[in-house]
């Protein structure tokens, strides 16, 4: 068994898991050969968002292997966002990456990523200059996504960014003050400034196992990213409704005019059914709007916790992500 280290890490590297049971293996045999390359102390931090295959039982037999294998077992899944917030929670190095599990996002990169660190960067983040094995439709959706969030938000997320990025520990602190339940760590990460750079890799494809993000997860993930940085859905609505208020005005003053030179354009129920059946969607899709909104501020007034940790295994004394 390999021991831990005497002193707090240099590096920290997290990784969320959900059912990675056929990759665990090759992503701790390449975190150690990356890191151990690097030349600096280092610990992995592996978060179990309730994963019900043997996930859990190889990330504590990781840990036997290698004391700096460190696990993080949720009580139950509570989603990628936050176990990413976690493992941040939970990481003691001076320097915290962020990587998923699958593979796709290579370890190699990360000593170009210390390497910027060392230059006084505090945020390095990775940039797909090509995403392989990923849908024509996928690509479609990821360019329209990152178009609109940077046009509507005050925040500049870099295109083809996700969540793999090195962080100071300053940035780290900064970012665990905020607790909001519907994260999107790409974006806080963004929003809290400080010096920050890219660098661009290609994303391979899923080293095994299927992706865990399909259209309906990415949808929900991007209605967070848009809602947490933007006010701009409630602005449309209200838009919306002096754009048909003045709509009707106008109908109005049409329709009297026709009846005055004695027309018969208007005349019957159907015209009226069409602009009730108009006008209640427009009111629905106004309520969905706000529902949106009053939905995420009900969950943060609850003031639950992010995350419940069934076991914390590795840790020294005082990493228990108070």
């Amino acid at each position: 068994m390999i021991e831990p280290n005497s002193s707090p890490p240099v590096i920290s590297i997290v990784a969320p898991v959900y059912n990675e049971e056929a990759i665990l293996h090759e992503l701790y045999r390449r975190m150690a050969e990356t890191l151990d390359a690097i030349g600096e102390t280092w610990e992995l931090v592996l978060v179990n968002d309730g994963s019900y295959d043997r996930s859990f039982e190889i990330m504590c037999e990781l840990h036997e292997q290698d004391a700096r294998v460190h696990v993080v077992n949720f009580s139950r899944n509570f989603g990628h966002q936050i176990a990413i917030t976690a493992g941040a929670d939970y990481a003691q190095g001076e320097a915290v990456v962020v990587i998923d599990a699958d593979l796709q996002d290579p370890p190699s990169l990360i000593g170009e990523m210390v390497q910027k660190w060392r230059e006084g960067y505090e945020v390095i983040y990775a940039v797909r200059a090509q995403r392989k094995g990923e849908t024509r439709f996928k690509l479609w959706t990821a360019s329209l996504f990152y178009h609109l969030i940077n046009r509507i938000t005050g925040v500049d997320i870099p295109r083809d960014a996700g969540d793999f990025r090195l962080m100071d520990r300053k940035v780290v602190d900064a970012m665990r003050r905020m607790r909001e339940h519907h994260r999107f760590m790409r974006g806080l990460s963004v929003w809290v400034g400080f010096k920050q750079i890219g660098v661009e890799y290609i994303r391979e494809e899923r080293y095994a196992g299927e992706t865990k993000y399909p259209f309906s997860k990415m949808l929900r993930f991007a209605l967070d990213g848009i809602t947490s940085f933007s006010y701009l859905p409630l602005q449309l609505a209200t838009y919306l409704g002096f754009f048909i208020a003045g709509l009707s005005v106008l109908g109005i003053l049409f329709t009297v005019i026709l009846r005055l030179s004695g027309s018969q354009a208007f005349f019957g129920q159907a015209s009226t059914l069409v602009i009730v059946l108009f006008l209640g969607g427009i009111q629905l899709i106004s309520l969905g709007i706000i529902g949106e909104y009053l939905g995420r501020i009900y969950e943060e007034v609850k003031q639950r916790p992010l995350y419940i940790v069934s076991d914390a295994i590795g840790f020294r004394e005082g990493g228990d992500g108070s």
